[in-house]
Parts: C-alpha cells; sequence; structure tokens
C-alpha cells in the first residue's frame, strides 16, 4: 500500500516534470492543434517509465506490461480528446478551470492505476 502510494507521488511530480522536459525539446516541431495529443503520447510513456524503474526500486509494486502502457496511452488520449472537443459538446462543464495538460497526465497516471 505504501510503495503504491510512493508510485502514484513519483508518477505525479515526475510525470510532469519529465513531460514538460521532453515537450520542450520537442515543442517546436509540433503544431499548436497536435500538442496536446503529443504530450498525452510522451506523458504516459514517461508515466509508464516511472512505473518499471519503481518496480525495480520498491518491493510492493509489480513491474507493469506492455498492456498497461497501452491503457495509459488510451486513456490519456481520450483525456486529450475530451479537453479539445469537449467544450462544443458539453458547453455546461467547466473545462477552463482544469488545464488540459493536468488532465492528460491524469488520465495517463489513472489509465496506468486501473490496469495495474
Amino acid at each position: 500500500m505504501l510503495g503504491r502510494l510512493i508510485l502514484l507521488l513519483l508518477q505525479i511530480a515526475g510525470g510532469w516534470f519529465g513531460a514538460q522536459a521532453l515537450m520542450s525539446q520537442v515543442g517546436g516541431s509540433v503544431p499548436g492543434t497536435f500538442r496536446l495529443y503529443v504530450f498525452a503520447v510522451v506523458a504516459a510513456i514517461v508515466v509508464y517509465l516511472i512505473g518499471v524503474i519503481a518496480a525495480l526500486v520498491l518491493k510492493e509494486v509489480g513491474s507493469p506490461s506492455s498492456q498497461t502502457l497501452s491503457f495509459s496511452l488510451v486513456t490519456a488520449l481520450v483525456a486529450a480528446l475530451l479537453w479539445s472537443f469537449g467544450p462544443g459538446l458539453l458547453p455546461q462543464v467547466p473545462w477552463g478551470k482544469i488545464r488540459p495538460e493536468y488532465a492528460v497526465l491524469a488520465g495517463a497516471i489513472l489509465g496506468y492505476m486501473l490496469k495495474k
């Protein structure tokens, strides 16, 4: 239980800073409309890699499978789709209160935790 909590905190902090660092390297070559989707892919991969490394270090945390990466990637992309097209489809939801990058990272972590 404590290992899973440590993993979650590592994925939140490491996922945010790692994905931001990688996006700063790639950011200039990605058009603005696809930036959130590229961020979703990068965030899912970073979250997965943090899970792999944590599985080696923490004893209570099991090693993630390739299905975990797929599930994390799909949920991050679904979050990106929701934040891209949601304001037009569901105008009563306050989409602007949460930054799209936060939602995508939360989707990647949620996908990792649900599949794990």
